[in-house]
């Protein structure tokens, strides 16, 4: 009796810990696993929860790195910055027990986000017709060859991220059933830019279907955006609700920035400059949970779509699209972003959901390739509205990202263009090349004052750069004045 009473005292006391006791077991966070590929030439948190007090030592790599969990039990390293590495290794995490995570690689991380359109699973790419039948390099048959071990994909979901999981899975490599499952726009950039730099690649998916751009961010962000708080503006719509859920328990994880498609169901609201704001808002929540603000931020524009043909919403007009791609135009003003257009991705304006999604993917990489990656060999964008010259009954249009020259995609006249004057009524318009600069008239408008291109929801104009990307949709009378304040 008195040997158990000794026992008893010494478990009591602390001396032994219970096997399996979740106080004497390092836990580590669902995106912490086997398969994962961390960021390379940036510091990298390894971090979890153990008993307090408990020393715990995290091996990767030739490196070895020593805690002591804190009075909640939180623990966290710091690995070095290393160089990207495609071959497998191992790393151990000790404490009162033992870890290890197998097949880990070092190459590029990036977080995609947002509504149906990045959630788009791979599935559904492979079950788009398509006019060319090959199957031998159709991004349609992407599914059935699919199997490169240096692209890992992560998928996020409003369940797994909020408990650990004992068997760290959930980074696996991009082929087979997960694959199925997984982002088609996320995974595309990933396969393009493991091409490109010959690295590893971790994409990241933490998408819902039909969400809007609230849920993605704090209240306290949009809370402390001027706009909002001078023209006493309330924010409804579930602020912070995917944010705690999808984005948050993926910090400190390191990544190199982030990938955005949202936006439709803004769009079905009718807003405007008011989603420019909200942009602003989820942009900074995102680099001050990460602690950079110069986090890569790069976008969708939304892709033609019928919005006014669409039942039970607002009253819609064949013109609220163009406001809201506009708003979206304006969060360029934001510091490290970047946006693709997609009016030539959908070949069925009822479809709400375009089906080339590696042609997404394919131009988002365009744009980390110049703006991250320091590749400025290539064009990124297609040619934006810089300035105009009223000139008699002529107006001559400069943009950017015209260096190469502008052409007609399909050599055709241009189209979608409209020209109008004092009165503001607006006349089809013929606009024509001259070398970085496009001429625009009509035999309507005797004195015009403004062009707009691409002004309706249906508008799928052939105005290209010669680098194959189409222009940005634009009015020269923009009222927008967005103003990017960094609170």
């Amino acid at each position: 009796m008195n040997n158990l009473k000794y026992l008893v005292l010494i478990l009591l006391s602390g001396f032994i810990a219970l096997p399996g006791s979740a106080y004497a077991t390092i836990v580590l966070p669902k995106i912490l696993g086997n398969n994962m590929v961390l960021q390379r030439n940036k510091p990298v948190p390894i971090w979890g929860t153990a008993t307090a007090g408990e020393m715990v030592t995290v091996t990767f790599s030739g490196q070895v790195k020593k805690t002591v969990a804190g009075a909640d039990g939180n623990w966290k390293v710091i690995l070095d910055p290393m160089p990207a590495s495609a071959k497998g290794n191992d790393m151990e995490i000790t404490g009162t027990n033992s870890t290890k995570l197998s097949n880990i690689l070092v190459g590029e991380v990036w977080l995609c986000s947002g509504q149906s359109n990045m959630q788009y699973e791979m599935r559904k790419n492979s079950k788009v017709n398509k006019p060319d039948t090959s199957t031998a390099n159709s991004p349609v048959d992407e599914l059935e060859r699919a199997h490169n071990p240096q692209i890992r994909i992560f998928l996020a979901t409003q369940k797994n991220l909020q408990k650990p999981d004992s068997t760290h899975s959930g980074w696996d490599i991009a082929e087979g059933t997960a694959l199925r499952d997984f982002s088609a726009a996320g995974y595309f950039f990933g396969k393009n830019l493991n091409h490109d730099l010959n690295v590893p690649v971790g994409i990241i998916s933490s998408a819902v279907s039909g969400s809007r751009i609230e849920p993605w961010a704090p209240l306290e962000a949009f809370e402390s955006v001027n706009y909002f708080k001078a023209n006493s503006i309330k924010i409804d719509g579930d602020p912070g609700k995917f944010y705690g859920k999808m984005i948050e328990p993926l910090a400190p994880f390191a990544i190199r920035g982030f990938l955005w498609y949202q936006g439709e169901s803004n769009c079905f609201l009718g807003e405007a400059i008011t989603y420019t704001y909200k942009m602003e808002a989820l942009i900074n929540s995102w680099r001050k949970l990460w602690h950079n603000d110069a986090m890569p931020f790069y976008y969708v524009q939304i892709a033609p779509y019928y919005y006014s043909k669409a039942k039970g919403i607002m009253p819609y007009t064949q013109e609220r699209e163009p406001e809201f791609r506009e708003a979206q135009t304006e969060a360029l003003k934001i510091p490290h972003t970047g946006m693709i257009i997609t009016t030539d991705l959908n070949d069925n304006l009822n479809n709400i959901h375009p089906p080339f999604k590696w042609v997404v993917g394919q131009r988002l990489e365009l744009v980390a390739l110049a703006k991250t990656y320091g590749k400025h060999n290539e064009d990124f964008s297609g040619p934006m509205y810089k300035k105009m010259k009223i000139k008699g009954n002529k107006i001559i249009l400069s943009f950017d990202y015209a260096d190469g020259g502008l052409v007609s995609h399909n050599g055709k006249p241009l189209d979608n263009f409209s020209i109008a004057g004092a009165d503001g009524k607006f006349f089809s318009a013929n606009a024509t090349i001259k070398g970085d600069k496009l001429i625009v008239s009509s035999s309507d408008v005797a004195s015009p004052t403004k062009v707009r291109f691409a002004w309706n929801e249906a508008a799928q104009p052939n105005f290209y750069n010669k680098g194959g990307l189409p222009a940005i949709p634009f009015r020269t009378d923009n009222p927008l004045k967005f103003i990017y304040t960094n609170n």
